[in-house]
C-alpha cells in the first residue's frame, strides 16, 4: 500500500479558511465522540430495548401488507427486464447525486471517503431501529478518519439532511395541478397532498425564520436546555446551547455559500431519479398509472420512512406505498409487485453494498475506531 493511498482527502486553501471559521461545531463533534465511547449503562440498554419493542410493534401492524409485498417475490421473473434495468440504473444515478451533494456540503474535492462513508452509514441506518442517528455517527467518524475536518462534517451533514427533508416535503406541490385541474382523484390522495403542501409551507417558513433571525432559535434552545437539564438532573447540566446553535446555524449557511443552486439541483436530481425508479418498476409490471398520482404516493411514503420506528422504514414504506399506489389506480397485485421491485433497487441492493464499502474504506484509511473523531485544537 503506497503512502498516497493513505493520504487524507486534500482541501484547498479556501476550504482550510472555512474550516477555521466553523470551529464552534467542534463542541458537537466532541459530544458525538464522547457518546460513542461512553460505556453502556442499564438506562441506555433500557432505552434501546424500548426502541426495539416499538419497532416490533410497528412491524406487527404492517405485517399483512409486508407479507403481501414479499409474497410477490416469485412474480419478479414476470417483470419486463428492460424496465427493471432502467429502474436499477435510475437508483444508481440517485446515489451518484447523493455523493455529489455530500461532497458539495463537505467542501472536499475527493470522492473515495464520501462514497464509502455514505454507503456504510446507509447500511447501518437500514438495519437498526431508529438507525438514522447511528448511521450519522458512523459516517461522521469515517469522514473524520479520512481527514475531513469535524466542523465541516457536522455542518455539512446537517445541511444535507435539511435539504433532503425540504425537497421531500415540496414534492406534493408538483402534483397539485393534476389534483385541481385533472381527472378525479381519490379523496385520500387529495387530502394527503394538501397536508404535505401545508407541511412544506411550515417547514419553509420555519427555515427562513431560523436562517435569518437569532431570537427564535435562542428562545427554543434555552427552553430545550431547561427541559433537558430537568429531565436528566443526575447528569452534568449543559449551558450556552442557544449561542452554540446560533454559531452552528451560521456554519451551515457557510457550508452552502454561493453554491446553493448546485445544492438545489442535486437535491432535485436525486429525488427525481428515485421517483423514476418507482415509475420504471411500475412500467415493468405493465401498469400505466398517472405519474402525478404516483408522485404523490412516492412523497407520502418517503415522509413516512422518516419516522424512526422500523429500520429504514421497513414494513412502513411497503405498506403505505402499496396502499397509496392502489389509490392511484394501480391494480393490487401490480402495486405489491412494483413496490417489491422498487424496494429491491432502493433498499436491499444498497444495503448489501454497505459492508463492501466499509471494507474498502478500512483498506485505505484503517479502522475508524482507531483514530480520534475530534482533531486537536490548532491542527
Amino acid at each position: 500500500m503506497t503512502d498516497s493511498a493513505k493520504r487524507p482527502e486534500e482541501s484547498s486553501p479556501e476550504e482550510t479558511s472555512l474550516t477555521r471559521e466553523m470551529s464552534p461545531t467542534r463542541e458537537m463533534a466532541a459530544v458525538i465522540n464522547e457518546q460513542e465511547t461512553h460505556r453502556l449503562t442499564w438506562t441506555s440498554v433500557a432505552k434501546r430495548a424500548v426502541v426495539v419493542v416499538i419497532g416490533g410493534i410497528g412491524l406487527y401492524f404492517v405485517l399483512p401488507s409486508l407479507t403481501a409485498v414479499f409474497a410477490s417475490w416469485p412474480r419478479l421473473t414476470s417483470l419486463n427486464p428492460i424496465w427493471f434495468a432502467v429502474a436499477v440504473a435510475a437508483e444508481v444515478g440517485q446515489f451518484l447525486c447523493t455523493f455529489a451533494l455530500q461532497r458539495l456540503a463537505l467542501r472536499t474535492q475527493g470522492w473515495y471517503a464520501v462514497v464509502t462513508a455514505q454507503l456504510s452509514s446507509n447500511a447501518v441506518s437500514k438495519i437498526i431501529p431508529a438507525g438514522a442517528a447511528a448511521g450519522a455517527a458512523v459516517e461522521f467518524r469515517m469522514l473524520a478518519t479520512a481527514g475531513i475536518d469535524t466542523d465541516v462534517a457536522v455542518g455539512g451533514l446537517t445541511a444535507f439532511s435539511l435539504l433532503n427533508v425540504g425537497g421531500l416535503l415540496a414534492l406534493p406541490i408538483f402534483a397539485l395541478p393534476a389534483i385541481l385541474f385533472g381527472s378525479p382523484v381519490s379523496n385520500g390522495l387529495a387530502h394527503t397532498a394538501f397536508i404535505g403542501i401545508a407541511g412544506f409551507a411550515l417547514f419553509a417558513a420555519f427555515g427562513v425564520i431560523l436562517l435569518t433571525t437569532d431570537r427564535p432559535l435562542e428562545v427554543s434552545a434555552r427552553f430545550a436546555q431547561q427541559v433537558r437539564n430537568r429531565i436528566l438532573s443526575k447528569r452534568p447540566p449543559i449551558t450556552g446551547l442557544d449561542q452554540r446553535l446560533v454559531r452552528q446555524r451560521d456554519a451551515i449557511k457557510k457550508v452552502l455559500g454561493k453554491k446553493w443552486p448546485q445544492a438545489v439541483a442535486l437535491t432535485s436530481g436525486r429525488l427525481f431519479l428515485d421517483f423514476l425508479c418507482l415509475l420504471c418498476a411500475l412500467r415493468a409490471t405493465g401498469s400505466h398509472p398517472r405519474p402525478s398520482l404516483v408522485l404523490l404516493a412516492y412523497a407520502v411514503a418517503g415522509i413516512i420512512a422518516l419516522i424512526p420506528i422500523t429500520p429504514g422504514g421497513l414494513g412502513l414504506v411497503e405498506a403505505s406505498l402499496s396502499g397509496l399506489l392502489i389509490l392511484a389506480g394501480v391494480k393490487g397485485t401490480d402495486a405489491f409487485l412494483a413496490t417489491l421491485a422498487y424496494r429491491l433497487a432502493q433498499y436491499w441492493l444498497p444495503l448489501f453494498a454497505g459492508p463492501f464499502a466499509y471494507w474498502a474504506f478500512w483498506r485505505r484509511y484503517g479502522r475508524p475506531e482507531d483514530k480520534p473523531a475530534v482533531a486537536p485544537a490548532g491542527s
